[in-house]
């Protein structure tokens, strides 16, 4: 289902005259150095079989010429014994199967085609083209993902071109239920966007509302995923997005298993997956290695690390400021000590500080990894020695912010929801206190209970309570022949 896009883009035919091919080669030719501005890398050939000369264009670059010269050019060499007006057909027909080929009419599909890295042939008297796919990118191996460690799993992550993507999913999920739906968006980018499922597990609402919402994105260049994901996101003003990503090929085979939908943009090393729920995140492939208990306790680890990173800033100073009966007295007066020696008020050191945090977490992202290092530790035992040495900040402060970071790493995938949430409980925990904390608490349990991505419930396994949701919610189960969560089953 290709999008309809109501602009014409500058460097293809508009008018109805110049979009087809023309009868004769030469004028053809002309046509494209036009369309192209003379170009350096577009390129021509003369070639002639006997009576039957044709024409071959392609682009510098872009296509396999050693594999066309093979197993295209070279067979060409011998005469053909045919009529003018068949010299198209003929060439269409007397090539073997293996070359992927299309048989064009007018010259926007031989732009594109061009563009796709394919050989083109024109011939006089024809006023169809044929064209060869052998497109030739420089592109990256099949390595390890960066973002998704895993101990005893595989080790192969996804590419930049989307047909290795494929064939990373294709050898994971080798049924042919897998289906696999192309789609080309981005009016000047063209970017090749392909649509994974399972079709006997697929809701069909589903996967009609995702190519909708596709088809909507009327964008001009779409150079990453993340330019679609503002389109396939069902709240986009929520603290969490229902739109989920991996770099792993497995991890994408095990969601569509349980009925998602996944999403691969060629040029991204990495897939999206719809609708993500909130349990995808304290979940792990390593998991399924480990020993069941182990699992459990890992599970409660990333539970208690998400609590960990959102809410103890701002519990600490609601505690230290409003409620400290609550600590234990030798505790107490020795936070106490440390806070008077400061001259910020307890919740300005801790937005101060998380504020420093995030600008050296940032900063390592950002610079190369051989600095990236360095700067994250200059920033975390330089700055905060000397603003401890210096009076500017308390050391338990230091201390709780230290804790806060160490557990958001457990969970790097929704650290901006995280980061977002720990500002606002620090605003809340110095302005009212435990109170403050409970009520932003119950209204973001509430926002999240509240999200239906796809008409599925964002907190399915938790809120509502379903048997069968629940089963590896925490605790692993045997598994059985069809996945346990399954998205058709969880719709209101």
């Amino acid at each position: 289902m290709k999008p309809e896009n109501t602009k014409n883009p500058p460097d293809r035919p508009k008018d109805r005259n110049t979009d087809i091919i023309s009868p004769s080669a030469h004028t053809n030719k002309q046509l494209l150095l036009q369309l192209f501005g003379n170009s350096f890398d577009l390129m021509f050939r003369e070639i002639n079989c006997g009576e039957i000369q044709y024409t071959a264009a392609f682009l510098d670059g872009m296509c396999d010429r050693l594999f066309l010269s093979q197993s295209v050019i070279r067979p060409l060499s011998q005469p053909l014994d045919c009529k003018k007006e068949d010299a198209i057909d003929v060439l269409y027909d007397i090539l073997y199967e293996g070359i992927e080929r299309a048989m064009v009419s007018t010259m926007s599909e031989v732009i594109q085609h061009l563009i796709a890295g394919s050989l083109v042939f024109f011939a006089d008297e024809c006023t169809t083209c044929v064209c060869f796919n052998a497109p030739i990118f420089a592109r990256r191996a099949v390595t390890e993902p960066t973002t998704e460690q895993q101990e005893k799993g595989s080790h192969e992550g996804f590419t930049d071109f989307f047909k290795d993507n494929v064939t990373l999913l294709r050898r994971r999920l080798r049924t042919e239920q897998l289906h696999i739906e192309k789609q080309t968006l981005g009016s000047l980018s063209n970017t090749l966007v392909c649509i994974c499922y399972l079709a006997d597990r697929t809701d069909e609402k589903l996967l009609h509302e995702v190519r909708s919402n596709l088809s909507e994105t009327d964008l001009d260049i779409i150079l990453g995923a993340g330019s679609l994901r503002p389109f396939l996101d069902s709240r986009k003003e929520a603290f969490f997005s229902s739109v989920g990503t991996t770099e792993r090929p497995d991890t994408l085979a095990a969601k569509l298993t349980e009925g998602r939908i996944g999403i691969i943009v060629d040029g991204v090393p990495f897939a999206l997956f719809i609708p993500q729920l909130l349990i995808d995140h304290f979940h792990s492939p390593d998991d399924y290695l480990t020993k069941p208990y182990y699992a459990f306790l890992l599970r409660c680890l990333r539970i208690a690390a998400f609590f960990c990173s959102t809410i103890l800033p701002g519990l600490f100073v609601a505690v230290c400021t409003y409620h400290p009966e609550i600590l234990p007295t030798d505790i107490m007066f020795d936070i106490a000590v440390a806070i008077s020696q400061t001259p910020f008020p307890l919740g300005a050191e801790a937005l101060i500080i998380i504020f420093i945090y995030e600008i050296v977490r940032e900063a390592g992202l950002r610079m190369p990894k051989a600095v990236g290092h360095a700067v994250s530790i200059v920033g975390a035992l330089v700055i905060g020695d000397a603003a401890v040495t210096a009076g500017l900040i308390a050391a338990p402060m230091l201390i709780v912010v230290a804790l806060t970071a160490i557990s958001s790493a457990a969970l790097s995938g929704i650290h901006a929801p995280m980061a977002a949430l720990r500002f606002l409980f620090i605003l809340a925990g110095s302005t009212l206190g435990l109170f403050g904390i409970a009520v932003l608490a119950t209204a973001v349990s509430i926002g999240i209970c509240g999200m239906q991505p796809y008409t599925i419930p964002f907190s399915s396994g938790i809120s509502p309570y379903k048997r069968g949701a629940m089963r590896d919610l925490l605790v692993l189960k045997k598994r059985h022949k069809t996945s346990d969560l399954q998205m058709k089953d969880l719709h209101f």
